[in-house]
């Protein structure tokens, strides 16, 4: 007897209305959209959503109208959705539009689980066929760790599929986010996981750990690390297991870097770097490095630069100067073989070494939680809970007012 082979598309992190720039956020839905009419194509038996679907709980209505017309495409084509919420989509209050789609019938949430008297959580699975599907969402601040290291399934089946909306620590590497171990969630096959947003798959075993990367690149360094969205084909008989993850280009995107040592001429150096490059319907990225030892950042007229990158026919243009930096006398020279960073834990130290209050011990780590830079495009909202979730790490409290 011939074992049934079953074909099925995860996706995780779509965050469908997070561009405020008009281009990319018409993108970030062209790539949905493309990802959705390639399942509906290879006709797969399911699509996993692994958390953020949508960029906030309350999602515009354009978006929701949009989206609601690509969800029916799924559902007449007999393909059922399933999925968890994410730490943009979800909500402590437990709603959230994506129960809306769930009860227009255009997909399941499929976390299900209950705490026990011990403590300890209990998931329950959705059944598909023979396939037992568990998920758990992602929470703000990462508060999803904690539950993860107490849940459970209810159950063992032949193949069972995990979909989970966190970082496990082999996927970020030295980023400093908060993760856990692998081998500390339960056992599953197929550990359909979202959150981190790159393309990554690891194994233990029979068990495949994959990050199928967003469904489109959500801010400017994703865009020069990515370039484009993705998803992951999965293709089972229930012993062995194949993955493929396809990318969506649907522009090139071009990456400048160029470094800068003078604000004043800064905007004549850029064109004429500029104007040597084919940039026609690309997204382009320039990013501004260096130590302006004349001028400051607001001498470089970037509207001009705009209307030139304009004139050549680009399709977006985004900047990045947070690695410029500017001299600080009171810091004193700075020779070549020491950095701005060294520099500061010098005079850290011998701050502290004049002011030795208890408090002090904070001094450093504090410094170099302030110094984490926000991200390009990346909102306001977001870069405060990741500075706050580090100063309260650091300062072992709760909560800050």
């Amino acid at each position: 007897m011939e074992t049934k082979r079953t074909r099925f598309a995860h996706l995780a992190d779509c965050h469908l209305g997070s561009w405020r720039q008009e281009e990319l956020q018409k993108l970030n839905f062209r790539s949905f959209q493309k990802i959705i009419d390639t399942c509906i194509q290879e006709q797969v038996e399911f699509i996993l959503i692994s958390g953020d679907l949508f960029d906030s709980a309350y999602p515009p209505i354009e978006i929701l109208k949009d989206s609601f017309a690509e969800f029916k495409k799924v559902k007449d084509a007999n393909i059922p959705v399933y999925l968890i919420a994410g730490s943009h989509d979800f909500s402590a209050s437990g709603k959230t539009f994506l129960d809306v789609l769930e009860k227009a019938g255009f997909c399941k949430n499929v976390e299900n689980s209950t705490i026990q008297e011990n403590g300890k959580i209990k998931l329950k699975p959705y059944m598909h066929d023979n396939i037992a599907i568990y998920g758990y969402p992602g929470k703000k601040s990462g508060m999803e760790i904690e539950d993860l290291s107490k849940v459970y399934f209810s159950e063992i089946h032949p193949f069972t599929i995990f979909m989970v909306h966190t970082a496990i620590r082999a996927a970020i590497g030295t980023v400093p986010m908060e993760s856990i171990e692998k081998q500390k969630l339960p056992l599953a096959n197929y550990y359909a996981m979202g959150h981190v947003h790159k393309r990554f798959e690891d194994h233990i075993a029979n068990s495949r750990y994959v990050y199928p990367g967003p469904t489109f690149p959500n801010n400017f360094q994703e865009l020069s690390d990515l370039k484009y969205g993705s998803f992951q084909l999965v293709e089972t008989d229930g012993a062995n297991i194949q993955t493929k993850n396809i990318e969506i280009p649907l522009k090139e995107v071009a990456s400048i870097e160029i470094e800068i040592n003078n604000g004043l001429t800064a905007t004549r150096e850029i064109i004429s770097h500029l104007d040597k490059l084919v940039l026609r319907d690309k997204i382009v990225l320039l990013k501004l490095k260096g130590i302006l030892l004349e001028g400051k950042t607001g001498d470089i007229r970037f509207n001009e630069i705009e209307d030139f990158i304009k004139k050549k026919d680009a399709y977006v243009f985004l900047k990045n100067i947070s690695s410029i930096k500017i001299p600080d006398l009171d810091l004193g020279m700075m020779s070549s073989t020491e950095n701005f960073q060294e520099i500061e834990k010098r005079k850290s130290k011998e701050f502290l070494g004049k002011n030795p209050h208890n408090f002090n011990r904070y001094h450093q780590q504090l410094m170099d939680a302030l110094s984490i830079e926000k991200n390009e495009d990346e909102k306001a909202v977001i870069y405060e809970e990741r500075l706050l979730s580090e100063l309260k790490t650091i300062l072992e409290i709760e909560e800050i007012l």
